[in-house]
């Protein structure tokens, strides 16, 4: 979302400021003003002024609100979108976007984020060409983003110059079921691996179906990493396990006897299913240079984490690493999750910090660590 042109700026009376609770009427106005459609409502800018992870900054000439930018951070990454930049119809022409955008790219900085991202029409012409102009490249689209089914251009902009050291191109895949994590993780190894992969929900069901775990604390159940590593197996790839501990995963999460009893036994099936393989799977643990290894010799690991450090939610949660520097790792998050602001754009290629990423590959009391690195057979 953009409504603005590139100009010289020529008032010196002109302020940005943080927006405050007074703003919305005047936010709410120029909205209107500037969108016919997918409009912010004025319960919306009330969330991002007190409540959300945002910075929403607002031009004002003479008690008159001229223009708004919002950018909103992620929590548990690096990672910024300018998710709104909009001027009011008679102040366009005077350099307010090329200003705001400017304002955007110092909050990225000022949060340490590694990219500015944003979607935009590709029928807005001129907000294109000012991205463009300001060094935003293309890196994805997105179909039927609009209320009136219009498809988005995804550009993103590098704020901190660390470009990634070691990288893997992994085609993203968005997990259409809350408890398909795994198999959406799984199947952007897979496809990073082998191109020709068709990938659909009916490939992430039968996935599921193969590696759930059959319960776990409430809802349908996950996948162990012992399932997906045979899933993968099954279809022709080398799988090789990395955990801490040989028991049965998520029992700590579980009260009842009978459900522990049915994770045992999927458990103790998986393993005997293993042992027939040429699944290596190894007990030691592992750290943060132990995956990135693993990913620039050719690998893709999947990793288990724990989803607090995204969401404040103490569940599991598989993602993929698809790439690393010395300060950041880089990950496909499959949850597309709306209830958090997040569009697709958010969880591809996702930068967290090395120091917050060796938090996030424990889970639980037990401080359980799981992971599947994913290669082609060696050729015999």
């Amino acid at each position: 979302r953009l409504n603005a042109m590139n100009c010289p700026d020529s008032s010196s009376e002109r302020i940005t400021r943080l927006a405050t609770l007074k703003d919305v009427d005047a936010l709410a106005s120029l909205e209107n003003q500037c969108f016919t459609s997918d409009q912010i409502s004025r319960r919306q800018f009330r969330w991002m002024i007190t409540r959300a992870n945002a910075q929403l900054n607002v031009c004002i000439q003479k008690e008159e609100l001229l223009a708004y930018v919002l950018v909103l951070f992620h929590k548990g990454t690096s990672l910024a979108r300018l998710y709104s930049l909009a001027v009011s119809p008679l102040h366009r022409g005077s350099g307010l976007g090329q200003q705001l955008l400017q304002e955007a790219e110092h909050m990225a900085e000022a949060h340490q984020c590694v990219y500015l991202r944003l979607e935009v029409d590709p029928r807005n012409v001129s907000a294109v060409a000012l991205y463009e102009r300001n060094g935003f490249r293309l890196f994805g689209t997105v179909e039927d983003y609009y209320q009136d089914h219009g498809d988005a251009l995804r550009y993103q902009k590098r704020i901190l110059n660390t470009p990634p050291l070691i990288s893997q191109p992994v085609p993203y895949y968005e997990q259409t079921l809350d408890f398909t994590c795994g198999p959406a993780s799984l199947i952007m190894a897979m496809r990073a691996l082998e191109p020709s992969l068709q990938a659909d929900r009916t490939l992430e069901v039968q996935l599921w179906r193969e590696a759930t775990t059959i319960y776990m604390t409430s809802g349908h159940g996950g996948c162990s990493p012992h399932g997906l590593a045979l899933a993968a197996h099954r279809r022709g790839f080398h799988a090789r396990l990395m955990l801490n501990d040989s028991g049965p995963l998520f029992l700590d999460g579980v009260r009842r006897t009978d459900k522990k009893a049915v994770l045992e036994l999927v458990h103790a099936d998986f393993v005997a299913q293993i042992a027939k393989t040429d699944i290596d799977m190894s007990h030691a643990g592992f750290d943060t240079d132990s995956l990135v290894t693993a990913l620039a010799s050719g690998c893709v690991p999947l990793v288990l984490i724990s989803s607090w450090r995204f969401n404040d939610n103490k569940a599991p949660h598989w993602v993929v690493l698809v790439a690393a520097d010395d300060n950041f790792v880089y990950l496909h998050d499959p949850d597309v999750d709306a209830q958090l602001s997040k569009a697709p754009g958010d969880t591809q290629s996702v930068p967290v910090r090395i120091a917050d990423f060796e938090r996030m590959i424990y889970f639980g009391q037990s401080r359980m660590q799981a992971a599947l690195c994913l290669s082609q057979p060696v050729a015999e």
